[in-house]
């Protein structure tokens, strides 16, 4: 079996030479050396080297200008970002100046490429996805995205296009080091036009893959969307250790669709249990795929990012995959616990309260339910993931049994989803069913699926359940049509008062399904009320 030490490809030797002697002979005494990461030489200090254990003093002695002339006499030159390198090698230096442009202090980073570093996301870069890596400085964010260069040219067969920034990933000069395989390298004159390289990228060189390290700039982002809406598979790093501070940095949230404040309606907001002004996700994702890269043998993925922002900005926590590589190499997959997000202010939660006395969040209706029908109540905690909460809460009114709901899942006794979220392998549904938390899946999101739900729950607990004779006399007004089909009436109806008529008059329906026909009237601005009696009731729409 070939362990990762022994695949691991450094050319230590080419920055060792470049340094004085005696911090060679330290470095090369010292049995850590495998796992330095960084020399640091700054004038008039003793100097240290960084190692994964640790940082170690090399010498007694004090830097002194002349170390420092003879380490940049046997580099590459400085560019703009004060980086320079040693050709054909993936070391990194880097320039401490002064203020008269001097330099005072230099930084050794060690480069190394792994082979093997990308089998813990092997699946996500062949599924073609746009893959972001994040993670904390030193952690090994660019060692993999080199690696996932490698393989996807070599082993997937595809046109990589590396945009190499300080040519890190490639190492310096015009020959690219061999770790990148057959990916072709396009370097970056300035870092501050690497917008323009990506561009230039996509548009002259028929990419299937552009690997992009250090995203941090808010040109850049743009550059990536439009490159992601070309069909281009992108694979990139940026600034930040996790999901959330990716939520939090108004640069660099367009990569995972932005975050705009949304102003609700009153009942909106009293329907979703939150304030009024609430933080919703902008648009889609460029990335699909967020990798928190949290040691060199383990990450944190959020395999669907468009749903991930979407629950952590509805206050719901963030369930991570977390993946490790064990000692014979093969990749155990468990789900980390769950974590409230720092970018949720609009979510309603008891936290909200500051001390104050925490009044019920029960809706009127619930409320009017749970005082007259005690006896149907259902001791049960329900999360709901992908069901209306106003289709439960009407389901509740039409049945006359009632049944608390959680924002949290550690907290519900069940959860209650739908065939589609729950084929999607959602990461709330794999948490469910691994602590014990029983699952109910519908086949959609519909006012019959759920009454059917209730029914089959109370009959469990040894309630009795009476059914509606509305909804099984054929010969009853409201067993004529559909729910959808009356929703689609109404929406006909509120489009033809928008064009210029004053009123329309609905069919008959039941309570529950007027109830429907308000909220979608007030969604399109319009005024409604109820006419006639039962059973032959139904909504008007006007204009208000």
């Amino acid at each position: 079996m070939v362990t990762t030490e022994e695949l691991i490809i450094s050319d230590l030797d080419s920055l060792l030479s470049a340094l004085p002697e005696r911090i060679q002979n330290a470095i090369r005494s010292n049995e850590q050396q495998n796992e330095l990461l960084e020399i640091v030489m700054d004038l008039g200090r003793v100097p240290e080297a960084r190692f994964v254990s640790g940082d170690v003093i090399l010498d007694d002695t004090v830097i002194e200008k002349d170390d420092l002339k003879d380490l940049i006499n046997n580099i590459g030159n400085f560019g703009k970002d004060n980086r320079a390198g040693i050709e054909r090698t993936l070391h990194r230096i880097s320039a401490i100046r002064n203020r008269k442009g001097e330099i005072v202090g230099i930084t050794c980073r060690v480069g190394r490429a792994v082979h093997g570093t990308i089998k813990i996301i092997e699946d996500l870069a062949f599924s073609g996805k746009n893959i972001l890596l994040v993670g904390k400085p030193g952690v090994g964010k660019t060692t993999m995205l080199r690696e996932t260069a490698r393989v996807l040219a070599d082993e997937a067969k595809k046109r990589v296009i590396i945009v190499d920034t300080s040519n890190e990933i490639a190492g310096d000069g015009d020959i690219p080091h061999p770790a990148i395989g057959h990916s072709r390298r396009m370097q970056v004159a300035t870092p501050a036009n690497q917008h323009d390289v990506m561009i230039e990228a996509v548009e002259n060189h028929m990419p299937e893959v552009i690997i992009i390290d250090e995203m941090g700039t808010e040109r850049e982002a743009i550059a990536a969307r439009t490159i992601a809406e070309r069909g281009v598979q992108l694979v990139a790093t940026a600034h930040g250790n996790t999901l959330d501070n990716l939520i939090l940095n108004p640069t660099l949230s367009d990569l995972i669709g932005g975050v705009q404040t949304v102003t609700l309606s009153d009942q909106e907001a009293k329907f979703r249990g939150t304030q009024k002004t609430v933080l919703e996700r902008k648009a889609p994702p460029t990335f699909d795929v967020v990798v928190e890269i949290q040691g060199w043998q383990q990450v944190a993925v959020h395999d669907d990012v468009a749903d991930t922002i979407d629950q952590a900005l509805r206050g719901y926590q963030i369930i991570p995959e977390i993946r490790r590589l064990d000692e014979q190499g093969n990749v155990e997959r468990t789900q980390e616990a769950p974590r409230q997000s720092e970018g949720t202010p609009g979510a309603w939660s008891p936290a909200m309260t500051s001390g104050k006395k925490i009044e019920s969040q029960t809706s009127p209706a619930r409320e009017r339910i749970s005082d007259i029908r005690q006896d149907r109540y259902l001791d049960e905690k329900i999360f709901m993931f992908g069901i209306s909460r106003d289709k439960l809460e009407a389901a509740q009114t039409e049945t006359g049994i009632t049944i608390e709901t959680s924002n949290e899942l550690k907290r519900a006794t069940l959860v209650l989803t739908t065939k589609t979220h729950y084929r999607r392998g959602a990461q709330l549904v794999r948490v469910a069913e691994t602590s014990g938390t029983p699952v109910y899946v519908l086949r959609k999101n519909t006012m019959p699926q759920i009454i059917d739900f209730l029914h089959t729950l109370a009959k469990n607990k040894g309630i009795e359940v009476r059914v509606d004779e509305r909804s099984t006399n054929p010969d009853s007004p409201s067993s004529k049509i559909t729910i959808e089909q009356a929703i689609q009436e109404a929406e006909s109806a509120a489009q033809k008062v928008l064009e210029g008529e004053f009123s329309v008059l609905l069919s008959p329906q039941r309570p529950y399904v007027r109830r429907l026909q308000h909220m979608l009237a007030d969604k399109f601005s319009l005024a409604s009320t109820s006419k006639g009696k039962e059973p032959e009731r139904g909504v008007l729409i006007y204009k208000p």
